[in-house]
């Protein structure tokens, strides 16, 4: 090596990677024959976020999973719509069920039906926002899915 030259230059094959092994700048390393998923236009992830929303009101807990799992590597904007979607439905399943226990006696007749319409009415909010391209946070959510 010689003057002004630092470890991990050109000559020494590892210039610009960090200590502790190689860095891929392009992102994760997927299977020969396989290719990575392309990024939605904003349009689309507005649209899918949306419906997101929508088949969560009508299918609990489905729409969510499917679209995170399926959706999440396309954009940011979706990303973080069909994780709060999947927050929220989680949280309310939950409530559903401690719900359908309390039943038994009585004040879960009660809490049931307004749990659906909480259910109606944050979901159509947060599709109205969706639609609109704004992010939107439920209220009374548990983060059981982190970023």
């Amino acid at each position: 090596m010689s003057y002004g030259q630092q470890p991990g230059g050109p000559q020494d094959g590892r210039y610009g990677q960090q200590p502790g092994g190689p860095q891929n700048p392009q992102g994760p390393q997927y299977p020969a024959g396989f290719t990575p998923p392309r990024p939605m236009s904003p349009e689309d992830q507005r649209l899918w976020a949306t419906l997101t929303h929508v088949g969560g009101i009508f299918f609990s807990l489905v729409v969510p999973i499917i679209a995170y799992l399926v959706l999440r590597d396309r954009g940011q904007f979706i990303k973080e719509h069909t994780r709060q979607a999947l927050n929220f439905h989680i949280t309310m399943a939950i409530a559903g069920f401690v719900c359908s226990l309390l039943a038994i006696v009585v004040i879960g007749l009660v809490l049931l039906p307004i749990l659906y319409v909480i259910v109606i009415v944050f979901a159509i909010m947060a599709a109205l926002a969706a639609n609109r391209g704004d992010l939107y946070r439920y209220p009374l959510t548990i983060e059981f899915v982190k970023q």
